[in-house]
């Protein structure tokens, strides 16, 4: 592994976690993930501060029921402001129960009622699955706004790595269809863009958890064997090309979209568009708060120890929390 100036808080961890993943054996592969994930936040969420349930709501026309897991804080006021919580995993990995502590914590630490959806994965549901999944989701939302008390003109979304990826996506599908208008996007170290060419993702191809090899398959099974089907209507791009609903750094327009707060690590292969989508989002006319974390890499507020990992997660749920609620 190259030398790399990781935080000296982070740095001890490294040479335990994975820069390989086994793509030929995804069952495994998945197995491998939850058990780190979990590994790294044990336990359960604090029953004196916030409440689940699961429920089954309607899918995407034609494709089955999404499973849903709602969170109530104990804190919150009804109508209360809501969140869609995506998770991370690659577009392959991951599940509501691997990010049940993490949505939980989220919740509490916005006060919001959140939502984590269990989206369909690659490579056996390739695009658009798992980013309709997650619009219906948002549907559903706002659709039932009154009977889940949520305040429906204070909803925002967010997600980290693919899950930063979809909630990017979904903003543009809500903006693009009309559909809910979201106050808040909040994206950490997310996955946008398919085409892999910059100066990160060239250079970090031995990091750990995630890296470029890792990015290409991740990729590769989203998209599946057709990437350039499901353009968006009246899309001018050229047979083949992909869709921004999957890779959302190919829009061409990201005026009118949310605000956003776009959170990125040193020595992660992302680094850099994120870091471009910031920008063109403040060149489109958006409100953008970008933090890029220094001797971090992809995955590493698994070490929650660590203080830049308190940092990264504390800014985040503040960042949330005062688009939801205001200035406190």
């Amino acid at each position: 592994m190259s030398d790399y100036a990781y935080d000296p808080e982070l740095a001890d961890i490294v040479p335990f976690l994975p820069t390989v993943i086994d793509w030929s054996d995804i069952p495994q592969a998945r197995a491998n993930m939850e058990q780190l994930i979990l590994a790294a936040a044990p336990g359960d969420p604090p029953p004196d501060q916030v409440t689940f349930e699961d429920r089954s709501i309607p899918g995407p026309v034609g494709a089955p029921q999404v499973l849903v897991r709602i969170y109530r804080p104990m804190a919150a006021t009804s109508p209360s402001p809501a969140l869609l919580y995506i998770h991370g995993g690659g577009f392959c990995f991951g599940s509501i129960e691997t990010e049940h502590l993490g949505a939980a914590s989220v919740a509490i630490g916005t006060n919001a009622i959140t939502v984590s959806v269990e989206y369909r994965l690659a490579p056996e549901h390739p695009f658009p699955a798992g980013a309709e999944d997650c619009y219906a989701a948002l549907v559903w939302m706002k659709n039932e706004a009154i009977s889940l008390g949520i305040d429906p003109d204070r909803i925002a979304v967010t997600g980290s790595s693919a899950g930063g990826g979809l909630s990017a996506a979904v903003a543009l599908m809500a903006r693009d269809r009309g559909g809910p208008q979201l106050c808040f996007q909040a994206l950490g170290i997310p996955e946008l863009d398919d085409r892999l060419d910059t100066p990160s993702m060239k250079a970090f191809t031995d990091t750990p958890l995630w890296n470029r090899p890792n990015a290409e398959m991740s990729w590769r099974c989203y998209l599946g064997e057709n990437p350039g089907e499901n353009l968006p209507q009246n899309h001018d791009d050229s047979p083949g090309e992909v869709s921004p609903y999957a890779a959302p750094a190919r829009s061409e327009d990201l005026s009118g979209l949310p605000p956003a707060y776009i959170s990125t690590m040193q020595f992660d292969p992302l680094r850099d568009e994120g870091i471009h989508y910031a920008l063109r989002l403040l060149e489109s006319g958006v409100t953008v708060e970008l933090h890029q974390f220094p001797g971090t890499f992809h995955g590493s507020s698994l070490v929650t120890s660590a203080n830049v990992s308190k940092r990264a997660t504390a800014e985040m749920s503040l960042a949330i929390r005062r688009a939801l609620h205001g200035p406190r």
